[in-house]
């Protein structure tokens, strides 16, 4: 058999880093439309039925695609699915809780937070630090850190911050579990999710959450900003290190000022544009700079 070109290697490896990204995007894409439509059912179920409605219905949807009781856990793998589906509800439910109050790209602003501090932990060379901070500069420039003590409600902020770090500690749990099936780790984990919101779902809306028109909507919600984008996260997680991960998230309050402005006719100002480009900014250089580190990692290993 003739030997393969040298360069050969080259387009496979670039697609193993394109499709972890791809499954990023579009689960950005699919939580931000999501959202924006989920944020419309407030009036009438709360912030609370709206979770449960989107997270239970999701677990459904998962229970029945995936069908996860083919999955046989090890004790450790149980443990590491509770972890990670209870971290999975309190942020989504910390996360609409704090858009009662709070505007929505705000409210991602301060929840991206958590992944960006853990991008930073993990961080080891000076390019990297680089796009972090031109991610931060973005963030900074979408949040208006000045108007804390006066303009924003604490207990919006303060749900906000907590889905941020649900937020992190969910991207460390959904790695240790990334070596299982990814669909039917979702499934699970969205199932403990479910567990973990319907109580206060059911408290605040009650017999709401099964009426016909809610059941339809909250179906379109569940598929298009939990079921879709959670699976594609999982992709992710299996092939992106932690701070590539988290900076490409970054990508997520821009994409999600995007949807205000498609969806709910929210204007974007200069400035907010700036940030775009910005956060835009850090997650390509991210993305390129850590292929170039994977290929020039393995170039060093082969021999001679």
């Amino acid at each position: 058999m003739a030997p393969a070109p040298q360069g050969s290697s080259r387009p496979a490896g670039l697609a193993a880093t394109l499709l972890p990204v791809a499954a990023l995007l579009g689960s950005i894409v699919s939580l931000s439309v999501g959202t924006s439509y989920a944020k419309q059912l407030f009036p009438i179920l709360g912030a609370e039925g709206t979770t449960a409605l989107r997270v239970g219905l999701s677990a459904l949807m998962l229970v029945a695609i995936w069908r996860p009781w083919r999955l046989r856990p090890s004790r450790a793998d149980r443990g590491a699915l509770l972890r990670y589906g209870g971290v999975l509800g309190a942020m989504n439910l910390l996360f609409y809780l704090s858009l009662r109050t709070i505007p929505l790209g705000l409210a991602i602003a301060i929840e991206f937070s958590g992944p960006l501090a853990l991008a930073l932990a993990v961080s080891r060379r000076g390019i990297d630090f680089a796009w972090i901070g031109c991610a931060i500069l973005g963030l900074s420039l979408l949040l208006p850190v000045g108007d804390l003590s006066t303009g924003l409600d604490p207990v919006g902020v303060a749900c906000a911050l907590g889905a941020a770090l649900c937020w992190a500690l969910y991207i460390v749990f959904g790695q240790r579990v990334g070596h299982l099936h990814g669909g039917r780790a979702v499934a699970l984990g969205m199932s403990v999710a479910a567990l973990v919101v319907l109580p206060f779902g059911i408290a605040k809306a009650g017999t709401l959450l099964l009426q016909p028109a809610m059941l339809g909507f909250g179906l379109a919600v569940a598929a298009l900003s939990s079921a879709l984008p959670y699976t594609l996260e999982m992709v992710a997680l299996k092939r992106l290190s932690k701070q590539s991960f988290g900076v490409l998230l970054s990508l997520e309050p821009a994409v999600g000022s995007l949807a205000g402005l498609a969806i709910l006719g929210e204007q974007l100002t200069p400035t907010e544009w700036l940030a775009i480009a910005c956060i835009v900014v850090a997650s390509v250089g991210n993305t390129v700079t850590s292929h170039r580190g994977r290929v020039a990692a393995a170039a060093a290993m082969t021999p001679v």
